[in-house]
């Protein structure tokens, strides 16, 4: 009998002690991927302990020109201390991928990044909604960023390749930290087609600032300053994590940051203005759309050969240390920035229009 009470005081004590269990034990839940109006087509949650090299490549070096093109001064390397996987990052839905710049020697430079890409494993146009939620926690210095962006994964009929900026480029985040107060979200083209050859006159770029305090278009273009901001400063992109990306449609592209659009650029000539009257010229113009401040712009349709923006682009996360003061990243490194400098990705998701 003595027995019998005690497997039964047992069993009580276990039942209560099982539904007492600390619940940060368990393992965080992610948040929802559902998006009405769409279809999660393509992710990378980054939830397991190695990154996924069947949707992703690894970029390693300098770049054909040995700067990326961007004047950085760095090599990408696939070293796990600048391409890795981390838990338990505050806010994260789970785990992230940390893209890292290093202040180090190797090879040939003095510093090391990350560099990775989705080139001929997963591209996207039109009709598509490319977003990432990411942290620039230690970029805070001027010559410390990074970029979310885009270039095409698609090239003309009878060419082996498609010349830089006649494919296009899309920045959907370009964060630096002599600007810590403001994204750039930007598309790059070209006004002529030139033979698909390179010709330095041969760029043109429309961006816009977002604002992180004001939460809309900046009113005025940045200039470097404030660095390094507090890093209990929420009005600084390296305050926490934000949600950048880009609506893409037949006839434009909608920036946005934490789901507010900011900039919204047209392909065609005449499309951003209400008048819808071509006239040759690329423009761009503010309006306020419920409040904010948005900047229109218009248009990469240049030239029939090829129209940039209605093809496929492939995905790119990058870090970089930068050059001189006229080519970004960001400008020449200062003396007082800190390394290492950590940017995490909680998670890269693209979802079909439906």
């Amino acid at each position: 009998m003595k027995n019998n009470i005690y497997l039964i005081i047992s069993a009580i004590l276990l039942t209560f002690l099982l539904g007492c269990k600390d619940n940060s034990e368990e393992p965080k839940k992610e948040t929802s991927t559902d998006l009405p109006g769409y279809e999660l087509v393509w992710q990378d949650e980054f939830n397991s302990t190695t990154l996924d090299l069947t949707k992703w490549n690894v970029e390693t070096g300098t770049g054909v020109n040995g700067n990326w093109g961007t004047g950085q001064l760095d090599r990408a390397t696939n070293n796990a201390k600048n391409i890795s996987i981390q838990s338990g990052v505050t806010g994260a839905d789970g785990n992230c991928l940390v893209i890292t710049t290093q202040k180090e020697f190797y090879i040939d430079r003095n510093y090391t990044s990350g560099r990775i890409n989705t080139s001929g494993k997963a591209s996207y146009g039109p009709g598509y909604r490319v977003e990432a939620r990411v942290w620039a926690k230690d970029v805070r210095y001027k010559g410390q960023g990074f970029a979310f962006w885009m270039m095409p994964d698609e090239k003309p009929t009878n060419y082996s390749y498609i010349m830089w900026p006649q494919g296009g480029e899309i920045d959907i985040m370009e964060y630096i930290g002599s600007i810590p107060f403001c994204n750039l979200g930007s598309v790059h083209y070209a006004w002529s087609w030139e033979n698909n050859e390179w010709k330095d006159w041969n760029h043109a770029h429309h961006g816009s600032y977002y604002q992180y305090q004001q939460q809309q278009q900046a009113i005025t273009n940045p200039s470097y300053g404030g660095y390094p901001p507090a890093l209990t400063d929420a009005t600084a992109g390296s305050y926490t994590f934000h949600n950048y990306g880009i609506d893409w449609y037949n006839d434009r592209m909608e920036f946005f940051c934490d789901n507010v659009v900011y900039h919204i650029h047209y392909f065609a000539d005449g499309d951003a203005f209400d008048n819808k009257v071509p006239d040759g010229v690329d423009e761009a113009l503010t309006k306020t759309v419920n409040g904010k401040r948005v900047l229109y712009s218009e248009y990469s349709n240049h030239f029939n050969e090829w129209y940039p923006f209605i093809h496929k682009f492939y995905i790119i996360l990058s870090a970089g240390v930068g050059g001189s003061d006229q080519i970004t990243y960001g400008g020449a490194v200062v003396p007082e920035a800190v390394f290492p400098c950590s940017v995490y990705i909680d998670w890269v998701r693209v979802y079909k229009r439906i």
